[in-house]
């Protein structure tokens, strides 16, 4: 069976790199649109409801505009954008959430890809919350340092420019209020978000986002290898999601963490470092692959019924 599949917004970031894992495959039609008219209503309606499948990689207030112009019921619409995130109307798109998460995206025809940053921090938190290990109300403090990709075109642009002049990490959303905090807490079961920091760092893609724990204030004490255990136990059987044995040396090149040792997947890859009083959960990934474009082929491919991994690495 063919699907046919529009991207609107494919000349962003996230939009090519789906457009780019979708070319490859045989079981997808792509559905273009002229670029004259790739911000015209009826043009967009059109192949949105056209389509089996729908990816929205525009800006919040666009997304929502897209969404209105649905009339066919079988379309499913996949929202890059933050828009929709926290909707419940919607289901968010990332499988490896919670026991029946890919039912509800089976059944969906609304999908909120997660974004970058929350896709790290919720997938390294969220089975130590469910365990019962990390209390709701726990004060979480975590950081996450991103490529500049994560930023888009304008971004991108500006850091292959200034050469030199960008050459350090820099730390942002100082006033605490990213636009990913409401989806860090909701789909973690948190009562109140973290005290959270990204970075942007002078490296083109790779993330780590780093959450920090105190063992004996946890709801169940343990160190870092029962906990290691847990997130493990947690992911069992998972395609996309390894959980490193707990080794604080073997984890580190020299003693330091490689930021980007999953590019080019769309692999999460979870480490605990620390010792019995002081421990930090580390969850790595792509932030173009299952941080962003690489997550909602995913979810297209739960949606389908076809094979998750497909055209995926």
């Amino acid at each position: 069976m063919t699907f046919q599949v529009f991207v609107d917004g494919q000349e962003g970031t996230t939009g090519l790199r789906i457009h780019e894992y979708l070319a490859r495959r045989d079981d997808v039609t792509l559905l273009s649109i002229d670029p004259a008219l790739r911000k015209d209503p009826a043009a967009r309606r059109a192949l949105i409801n056209a389509s089996d499948v729908t990816f929205l990689c525009l800006p919040d207030a666009a997304a929502k505009e897209s969404v209105t112009l649905v009339e066919n019921p079988g379309t499913c619409i996949i929202d890059a954008s933050t828009a929709h995130r926290t909707d419940p109307a919607w289901t968010f798109g990332l499988p490896e959430l919670a026991p029946g998460q890919r039912a509800k995206l089976r059944a969906a025809k609304r999908i909120a890809n997660p974004g970058c940053h929350a896709s790290a921090f919720i997938l390294a938190v969220k089975p130590l919350v469910a365990a019962g290990i990390l209390q709701p109300d726990y004060p979480l403090a975590a950081h996450s340092i991103t490529g500049y990709s994560g930023g888009g075109k304008k971004m991108i642009e500006q850091y292959e420019a200034a050469a030199a002049s960008l050459n350090a990490p820099r730390p942002y959303a100082l006033k605490l209020a990213h636009k990913h905090l409401p989806e860090m807490r909701e789909h973690t079961g948190l009562a109140m978000p973290p005290i959270f920091t990204p970075i942007v760092g002078p490296f083109y893609k790779g993330l780590a986002a780093t959450v920090f724990l105190q063992p004996q204030r946890l709801a169940k004490p343990m160190g870092p290898q029962a906990l290691r255990d847990t997130l493990a136990a947690y992911y069992e059987g998972e395609p996309f999601i390894r959980v490193a044995p707990f080794d604080n040396d073997a984890n580190c090149v020299d003693g330091f963490f490689d930021v980007e040792g999953s590019n080019d997947t769309n692999r999460v890859d979870v480490f605990v470092f620390g010792h019995d009083e002081q421990v930090v959960v580390v969850a790595r990934l792509d932030n173009l692959g299952k941080g962003a474009s690489g997550a909602a082929v995913q979810a297209m491919n739960v949606h389908l019924g076809v094979d998750e991994t497909l055209g995926l690495v």
